[in-house]
């Protein structure tokens, strides 16, 4: 699966790609056919503490799943994203299976 991760405004560090590209492809697990991973990480300039805006797309045949968390960092943001996604693919996947069934 190919992760693509944009940062705007900032330039990420070696590490959180890679956190985050460990994080995406162990979606792989909950659904086999990911196409590929849009990751966008927003810095937004307010007072508030939780300025971190994460969004992930997830591209599977068929749909795109798309989720957006904002935190207090991109690790934790990505951390809820992910966890979001793993229910929505789990989701995705039963559907696929019941239509065949029937």
């Amino acid at each position: 699966m190919k992760v693509f991760t944009q940062s705007v405004n900032f330039n990420a560090d070696s590490d959180l790609l890679k956190f985050i590209e460990k994080k995406v492809e162990a979606l792989e697990k909950f659904h086999d056919k990911i196409v590929d991973a849009e990751v966008f990480l927003k810095v937004q300039n307010t007072s508030d503490k939780e300025n971190k805006i994460t969004e992930i797309k997830i591209n599977i045949p068929g749909s795109e799943l798309m989720v957006k968390k904002q935190a207090k960092t991109f690790e934790e943001g990505v951390s809820t994203a992910i966890d979001s996604l793993k229910r929505q693919l789990k989701k995705s996947k039963e559907k696929h299976r019941d239509s065949l069934v029937s």
